[in-house]
């Protein structure tokens, strides 16, 4: 059954009744069905009855009316200036009842002072949202993200281009900022002569707080543990409210204003003086970068960092992906190397690692894309634009999935262009790989033929279903045979996920034809590891055929840095995606302070391997340890494994506070 329900408001003198579901307040009254003929009447007549009530309601407030309306316009038009975002559409309730909400506050308190305070403030709430609604829209028009108050630490960065961004910005965001004014003209004129009435006054706080506290809980829980689309749950969004373009279109203007300024300026943080102490001895030592054989090697050539979806080791063959197999071995190839799972997105756990140095946290459920009003000055952009290189991401998804558009650009690239978000497509081809190169206008983005570029590339094709009946192996195998009459095949798992990491090669092959089109295969360095390993299959026993999948090693992924064939190296040693940025950035001759990243460059003459996995177990490349004690049958003596026990402890525990205090931040100021 469907419940509609009223909440019974008081301003002033006046009885206004809001309906949270009005649509659906006409469809039930006195138990009335409408497929009951008979009952037909009685609806027309109910129905009748409430229009001429609400007609009667609009008339006798009209003053009240003209009032909100510039509140109401106000927060519809920002949040509708946002609806390529894609989340919580416009006329979604939960928005639209924080508004009503707040619109009941403001009102509530110029209905119930005197004539000359009721002008006043409402003059302040009017101006204090116009101005609102005028940063918001040109900050989005300029950047396709909302405003946020921690912008405010870097004004004047921004400063030089603040008449650029109002020349720039979408007309009609100042049409509306007119009508607006107009309507604000409006409402002022209809304020009444009124008195104090403090007892009202009181009751539209107590109401405002009740429904305010209550609101939330509509939006259900949040998500006990980590899981992939923790992004888009309403509940995580509003509770952890970093993600200002989701934030704005869940909450509306005014409570995102509100709570905005609240967790950026009032929200207390817990600390803990031993926790602060201890990072205050890690990031303390001045451990910088020590210089190798390899050190500089690629120093003033393009890098493409090459973040391929589900390329698990066994899928790199002769056979299946020769373009790959072809560069894994002419690279130097890190055969040990491990991309482990997190939870919560690992795909998106990758990408934070091999760009911050850092990975989801150990210890307390966060996933990583919620990380990103945190700073992070020594990301991998920062580092190269320190060396004046241009840098930007690629991928076929749009922008708002995990948050990659504002993640992306507080770790500081240039642009993340969503194949997507950018063109439209009807027939399922974005999700082929090699769509990133055959859109032409696309991948000419990638070559900067003028100036040194990083590009960081993240691929599609081998993701699930690996069904010939769905998705992308749906796709390639109609083309595979769309000159064969030929009865329908069922493929098994198998054949498509190698069929999808074949469109994969593909792309590759396009991308190593269009730099040497270019003439810059020969000064370009390709980066190339997988996100994870391919835990999306629903028969995991193929796995059993190609690996070892009785721990954590099942998570063991190719990862080698190719230069067009010149160098020729196999590194046995342990790595992970912590390993990666470190190592790039000697390989650059970029001097860095590797106590700011978690892994070590791991072609040091000292690089001491190991990988810490989410349980806390680890591998050196010689011991599996679970629960603190050797479970692989290698030896390793009591005092090695204490230390590598307390080393692997203090590593977890300084990637999550790390996080949780925003430390860089702190060593940035």
């Amino acid at each position: 059954s469907v419940v509609s329900f009223f909440l019974y408001i008081q301003i002033g003198d006046n009885k206004i009744y809001f309906s949270c579901f009005f649509y659906l307040s006409l469809l039930i009254k006195n138990g009335i069905i409408l497929s009951t003929v008979s009952k037909m009447k009685e609806v027309k007549n109910f129905l009748l009855k409430y229009l001429n009530l609400l007609k009667n309601l609009i008339i006798k407030n009209k003053n009240i009316i003209y009032m909100a309306l510039p509140f109401i316009v106000m927060d519809v038009v920002t949040r509708m200036f946002g609806n390529s975002i894609g989340f919580y559409k416009v006329y979604r309730p939960f928005p639209n009842m924080f508004t009503l909400l707040y619109i009941y506050l403001f009102l509530g308190i110029v209905l119930n002072t005197n004539k000359k305070v009721s002008k006043i403030s409402y003059l302040f709430f009017s101006i204090l949202f116009l101005i609102m609604y005028l940063v918001n829209n040109v900050y989005y028009s300029m950047t396709s993200n909302y405003f946020s108050f921690n912008l405010l630490d870097s004004v004047s960065e921004g400063s030089p281009y603040f008449w650029s961004a109002l020349k720039n910005c979408n007309i009609l965001v100042y049409i509306f900022f007119i009508i607006i004014i107009g309507l604000i003209v409006l409402g002022y004129k209809s304020i009444k002569d009124s008195n104090k009435n403090t007892k009202n006054l009181i009751k539209v706080f107590i109401t405002f707080i009740i429904i305010h506290t209550i609101l939330p809980f509509l939006l259900g829980f949040t998500n006990d543990t980590l899981v992939w689309s923790t992004w888009k749950n309403p509940r995580n969004i509003y509770e952890l409210y970093n993600d200002n373009n989701k934030s704005m279109r869940l909450s509306g203007l005014y409570e995102y204003t509100f709570r905005n300024f609240y967790i950026t300026f009032i929200k207390v943080e817990e600390k803990n003086d031993d926790d602060l102490k201890f990072l205050e001895e890690e990031y303390n030592k001045d451990i910088k970068s020590i210089k190798n054989s390899y050190t500089g090697k690629f120093k003033g050539k393009n890098v493409i960092f090459l973040q391929l979806e589900g390329m698990d080791n066994w899928l790199i063959t002769k056979q299946d992906t020769p373009t790959l197999y072809n560069m894994l071995n002419n690279s130097i190839n890190f055969t040990n190397h491990y991309s482990f799972y997190t939870g919560g997105g690992s795909t998106f756990n990758s990408e934070f690692a091999v760009n911050t140095g850092f990975i989801v946290p150990y210890s307390y459920n966060r996933n990583a894309y919620s990380f990103n009003n945190n700073s992070f000055p020594y990301s991998l952009p920062n580092m190269f634009k320190s060396l004046n290189y241009s840098v930007n991401a690629f991928h076929m998804n749009k922008k708002e999935y995990y948050s990659r558009g504002i993640n992306y650009k507080n770790w500081n690239y240039d642009n993340y262009y969503g194949l997507i978000d950018m063109y439209k497509y009807t027939d399922g081809e974005n999700t082929l790989d090699r769509e990133l190169i055959l859109n032409e206008e696309y991948s000419n983005l990638m070559f900067n033929t003028e100036n040194l570029f990083v590009d960081y590339i993240i691929t599609y094709s081998p993701h699930l279903p690996f069904d010939n009946t769905r998705g992308v192996c749906k796709i390639l195998y109609e083309e595979d045979n769309k000159d064969n009459e030929v009865p329908f095949r069922q493929m098994s798992e198998e054949e498509c996920v190698r069929r999808q990491a074949k469109e994969t090669d593909y792309f590759v092959s396009l991308l190593l034809e269009k730099l040497k089109e270019n003439k810059l295969l020969d000064n370009t360095v390709l980066v190339v590891f997988a996100d994870h390993y391919l835990y999306t299959l629903e028969d995991q026993t193929i796995l059993d055929k190609y690996k070892n999948t009785s721990n954590n090693l099942i998570n063991k992924t190719p990862f080698f840095i190719y230069d067009n064939g010149n160098t020729k190296k196999i590194i046995n040693k342990v790595t992970s995606q912590l390993n990666i940025l470190p190592t790039v950035l000697n390989l650059f001759g970029i001097e860095y302070n590797s106590n700011y990243y978690l892994g070590r460059d791991a072609l040091a003459n000292n690089y001491d391997p190991i990988v810490v996995f989410s349980d806390y177990s680890w591998y050196d490349g010689n011991v599996y340890v679970e629960g603190g004690e050797v479970t692989n049958k290698k030896y390793i003596s009591k005092e090695e494994l204490e230390r590598k026990n307390i080393l692997i402890n203090e590593i977890a525990k300084k990637n999550d506070l790390t996080l949780k205090y925003n430390y860089f931040k702190k060593i940035s100021e």
